[in-house]
């Protein structure tokens, strides 16, 4: 196999290859700009064009791709997919030459960012590249229509209209395909207990357990733990340190149990700061008596209802003595206290071993994949703090 590494002159390396190579033209590409599109395509269109980019609003939004390029590419008889979370550049020509690059096709990325990247003009190369990009094709739902475009288009309009911050997406969303991948920052590393440390942070009480059916989303608008783990007044959660995950859950009933629908990374606490406000109480009165705050950073929940959860009491009866930090180090020094389900009763939170940190991070990572997890547009609809 020959491959030529490439470091700069991309927009020549394009042109070149589409010239020798005018029937088709295959693009995995994340971000695509008009201005670079027509360069490249204005006086040479290939006769079949298939592109798989990404749908996600916001990037419309905030300039790094084009509505307008997919229309462009749409007139031109392009047949165009979305996937989320994508991230390749792969862009195959004719039915040889392959490029696979850091570049998308932006102004910046074929003229003036540092790209690298190789050429291959070689069989063996070319058919693994179509191969990726057969799978991902067959996999990344139905052509993209014009109008979908112009619906883009007008809610885009509404939305820069509003003069929205950064952080307010509104009713964007990605509305590509999931292609069965969990997005990275969504994904827990289970081979990683960052910091050392692992809680779960429980919600609810004995006498106030929840339905199963509850919906996640109203379970976090009830409790604000997509921003917050409360603790009882009095009792500051100082052991709990910054970059810490978090687990949530929820007591619920029918049978009675524990379900962690959700994870974050802790902020360590600090008096005054992270204490519950006369505003905090007046929209939720129980905090009151459960003042102080672990504020969490990056919450992913699991979509849908907290039956989608992952059960402490799966994960309990999975590992027993070794499910929790405290049981644990009874078990290793001969003390008698070793049964979990004892371990954590009238307690706002239990540490995790590592070997329960890797259980519970995977099987939510599973439950994630199988069930979605809340996009971004619905957690921004929750309340949110104002520092």
């Amino acid at each position: 196999m020959v491959l030529r590494l490439v470091h700069n002159e991309w927009i020549e390396e394009f042109s070149s290859a589409i010239q020798r190579n005018r029937d088709v033209l295959r693009v995995i590409c994340p971000f695509i700009k008009l201005s670079a599109i027509r360069r490249l395509l204005n006086s040479q269109c290939p006769k079949s064009i298939q592109v798989i980019t990404r749908f996600n609003l916001c990037d419309f939004a905030d300039g790094v791709s084009d509505v307008s390029a997919l229309q462009w590419l749409l007139d031109h008889g392009a047949r165009i997919r979305g996937v989320r979370n994508l991230h390749s550049k792969l862009y195959l020509f004719g039915d040889l030459q392959m490029i696979l690059t850091s570049a998308n096709l932006t102004e910046a990325a074929l003229s003036t960012n540092h790209e690298i990247g190789f050429v291959a003009d070689d069989p063996e190369a070319f058919r693994g590249g179509l191969q990726y990009f057969d799978k991902l094709w067959q996999g990344c739902g139905p052509d993209l229509e014009r109008a979908q475009c112009e619906a883009w288009e007008e809610r885009l309009a509404q939305h820069l209209l509003r003069g929205a911050r950064p952080a307010d997406r509104g009713d964007l969303g990605d509305e590509g395909v999931e292609h069965g991948l969990l997005a990275l920052s969504d994904r827990i590393d289970s081979s990683i207990m960052a910091e050392g440390q692992a809680f779960v942070k429980f919600f609810g009480t004995s006498s106030d357990r929840a339905l199963r059916s509850t919906e996640v989303v109203e379970e976090l608008r009830s409790s604000g733990g997509h921003w917050a783990c409360t603790y009882p007044y009095g009792k500051r959660p100082r052991r709990i340190q910054a970059d810490s995950t978090m687990f949530i859950s929820r007591l619920v009933k029918d049978p009675d149990d524990i379900l962690i629908y959700g994870h974050a990374t802790a902020i360590g606490h600090e008096p005054g700061r992270d204490d519950a406000t006369p505003e905090d109480i007046g929209l939720r009165p129980w905090k009151e008596k459960w003042p102080h705050y672990i504020r969490v950073r990056r919450a992913t929940f699991v979509a849908g209802t907290l039956i989608n959860g992952i059960s402490l009491n799966h994960l309990m009866a999975s590992l027993g003595a070794d499910s929790f930090a405290s049981t644990q180090r009874n078990l290793a020094t001969g003390r008698p206290a070793v049964d979990p389900r004892k371990s954590y009763m009238q307690k706002p939170d239990v540490e995790l071993s590592a070997q329960a940190f890797k259980w519970l991070a995977e099987q939510l990572n599973k439950a994630y994949a199988r069930h979605g997890v809340l996009p971004a547009a619905v957690l921004n609809q929750l309340d949110w703090p104002e520092m």
